[in-house]
């Protein structure tokens, strides 16, 4: 039986979810989670196979997550979920040590396929993803500026896109305002945005946000 974790803030999504895999016969919902902080607490005492991530939880996000998860003793496979079908976001939580990425509005059954290939060592990107992973991420080139982000610097920058201010982000990441202010100059000057309107900008063309 694949024990699976669901990790996802907006409720109907996570209710719809834990009822799809209810009715797999070959697994089961171990727990659930509305943020990032409350996955890392429940994962000290759930044990499963798999972790059903959302990429964008409030709090510690879901690519902030992975390398927590990773880190655990015996590591659940975490499969991310993401709104975004974006070839960077999926490229990112596979560096991170994602097994897989598929996205809400894929089919039902490809979710099962997906939890199932993690849940036995593999490894899964949805498919309309796949083709464009290959270019786009592939070809430097072409990358786009947002990939040249640190991981901090892309939450920041995720953050700031969102509306949040430097305060609100030095208190989520448990970082002082002056290093947030430090990331958020380094990663506008590699964004190449001179202001927070053009950053909210580049945000929503490569729908980011």
């Amino acid at each position: 039986m694949i024990r699976v974790l669901v990790a996802e803030d907006h409720t109907i999504v996570r209710e719809g979810i834990k009822q799809l895999i209810g009715l797999a016969k070959d697994m089961q919902v171990a727990g659930e989670a509305g943020n990032g902080e409350q996955l890392l607490e429940t994962l000290r005492h759930t044990p499963c196979e798999v972790v059903l991530l959302d990429i964008s939880m409030p709090g510690v996000s879901g690519l902030e997550a992975i390398p927590r998860i990773r880190a655990l003793a015996d590591a659940p496979a975490i499969l991310m979920l993401s709104m975004h079908d974006e070839a960077q976001m999926a490229a990112r939580a596979l560096k991170a040590g994602a097994a897989g990425y598929a996205t809400k509005d894929s089919d039902p059954a490809l979710l099962l396929t997906a939890i199932r290939r993690v849940a036995g060592g593999g490894r899964y990107i949805d498919p309309a993803l796949a083709d464009r992973m290959v270019f786009e991420v592939g070809l430097t080139e072409t990358r786009p500026l947002h990939t040249l982000l640190s991981e901090r610097e892309f939450s920041v920058f995720e953050r700031l896109a969102q509306g949040a201010n430097v305060n609100d982000i030095a208190q989520q990441l448990a970082l002082s305002s002056k290093t947030i202010s430090t990331h958020k100059a380094r990663l506008m000057q590699k964004l190449r945005v001179n202001s927070l309107a053009e950053l909210v900008k580049y945000a929503m063309e490569h729908k980011l946000v």
